[in-house]
């Protein structure tokens, strides 16, 4: 008997670390690498991400943005012309110091990110407003030096991801890229995803380096943790300067270009693990599981293996006739009860059990993964109903996570309030801050919680919480990943 046979043997709120871990590899999602702080993205949990692939792609495209590539190796040079950026990479990087046998003359860099790499070609590219906007977007890897307190999905070596670089003639242009991506993020994680999310911007300290601002989207994860989903960045002037991407205006003079970039990773996979997931394994919304039904045919006798699996067929046509992903489990070493098992591990939103009485009565019997219920659904317009069905698993699941996150978001009024709430219940601790980051630093090293974003629109209500003086901004802390 093989582990996966045994299903999760920890209970999600016994040992929050370890049962996640067991999700990941027992639901095939990926596997640990003979290399320390690699992981193997394996066939199930690619699926899930060529459908988040699937989805921003086509989105990105019918705004006018274009994908490129650009090499994974990046000159020291290059990586170091951009000052800040280059200090808050350089404990990260990995570094290629010889060809063959040969020493090479100047280090190479593994991307750790694309800013250096790109800009460079787009001095080149860009003259005249009229090759302006530069809308590019790349599907890569990118590799950084994450040895230790490693996790799958949520902090690897190497990582999948999409990043988007863009160049605009002004401020004003950049700043509507930056929310149109936040927005399309948005979408993607809570209509798809079905994770609610708080948005807003970083602060100083925890943007990122080198940009004029950060947006971003922040989750909040089973154990009362939040994740960071995905952000949105002005990166103002500070990259054209020292890579000289300049065009002639329409004023007919020579400015610097203003750039935006933005990026998502398949850390989101590891949030719908950790969000939707239960003792049993993953659970996925229908909207991001790449198989959405699975088929189970019961019978006891060779006469009735018949019937049920031609009765099986003609549901599965029925169902991909309507565009339902559906799997028939027609594998015949292993019992109902165990392909029960199998299947829920792995997330899949329905289950349609098909057996000889089934086939009498005329109808199926459909079982929720959200839920556990049973239900039995009618041959005559079955597969609308199924699809009904599909769509109440989504909208019950990002229910259930929005209540979650109501839940576990806090209004705090002082600083030992949130010192008392932070380790009990966690979650993110709504506070009012005085934008002094001398603050926004002890607190996280007195509680570990930093600032995980500046919501747009929200009233102060009192004083900063840590300091006492008049507050300016309104604050989401919580501990994270």
């Amino acid at each position: 008997m093989s582990s996966k046979d045994i299903g999760i043997t920890i209970r999600k709120a016994q040992n929050f670390s370890d049962w996640y871990t067991q999700v990941i590899t027992k639901a095939e999602l990926a596997d640990y690498s003979v290399a320390k702080g690699f992981m193997v993205l394996m066939p199930y949990g690619y699926s899930i991400w060529e459908k988040i692939y699937e989805f921003i792609d086509s989105r990105i495209k019918a705004t006018g943005h274009k994908n490129a590539y650009f090499p994974t190796l990046i000159p020291e040079s290059l990586l170091k012309k951009e000052a800040e950026h280059f200090a808050g990479f350089t404990p990260e990087v990995f570094w290629v110091t010889h060809a063959g046998e040969g020493e090479l003359a100047e280090r190479l860099a593994a991307r750790p990110t694309s800013e250096t790499i790109a800009y460079h070609s787009y001095a080149k590219w860009i003259k005249s407003w009229r090759d302006l906007p530069l809308l590019l977007n790349y599907w890569n890897s990118v590799l950084r030096a994450e040895i230790t307190a490693t996790r799958p999905f949520i902090r690897t070596s190497e990582f999948l991801w999409q990043e988007g670089h863009t160049v605009h003639e002004s401020k004003e242009e950049t700043d509507n890229e930056v929310m149109m991506i936040l927005d399309l993020y948005r979408e993607l994680i809570e209509n798809l995803l079905a994770i609610p999310v708080i948005t807003g911007k970083k602060t100083e300290r925890e943007k990122f380096v080198g940009a004029l601002y950060t947006t971003t989207l922040e989750a909040l994860m089973g154990d009362g943790r939040a994740l960071q989903m995905g952000t949105s960045h002005n990166l103002g002037q500070n990259f054209s300067k020292p890579f000289e991407i300049k065009f002639l205006g329409r004023d007919e003079k020579e400015h610097y270009a203003w750039q935006a970039s933005w990026g998502i990773s398949w850390r989101l996979i590891g949030a719908l693990v950790m969000v939707h997931g239960d003792d049993k394994g993953l659970v996925l919304p229908p909207r991001i599981a790449p198989v959405q039904v699975v088929i189970v045919p019961i019978f006891f006798n060779d006469d009735e293996k018949k019937m049920v699996d031609a009765r099986a067929r003609e549901v599965q046509s029925e169902l991909q006739t309507e565009k339902l992903s559906v799997e028939y489990d027609s594998r015949e070493q292993f019992t109902p009860g165990w392909k029960f098992n199998d299947w829920e591990m792995k997330g899949v939103p329905m289950r349609i059990e098909v057996g000889p009485r089934d086939i009498r009565a005329g109808k199926v019997t459909v079982v929720r993964r959200d839920t556990g219920e049973k239900l039995p659904v009618g041959s005559a317009g079955m597969a609308k109903e199924i699809s009904n069905i599909l769509g109440l698993i989504q909208n019950n699941l990002f229910k259930k996570a929005k209540t979650y996150l109501e839940e576990h978001t806090t209004k705090i009024g002082d600083y030992q309030e949130f010192k008392d709430i932070l380790p009990e219940k966690g979650g993110f601790l709504k506070a009012c801050w005085c934008s002094n980051q001398q603050c926004e630093d002890k607190i996280k090293e007195e509680t570990g919680a930093t600032i995980r974003a500046i919501p747009f629109k929200e009233e102060v209500w009192s004083n900063c919480l840590y300091c006492g003086r008049p507050a300016d901004k309104v604050a989401y802390f919580a501990r994270a990943y």
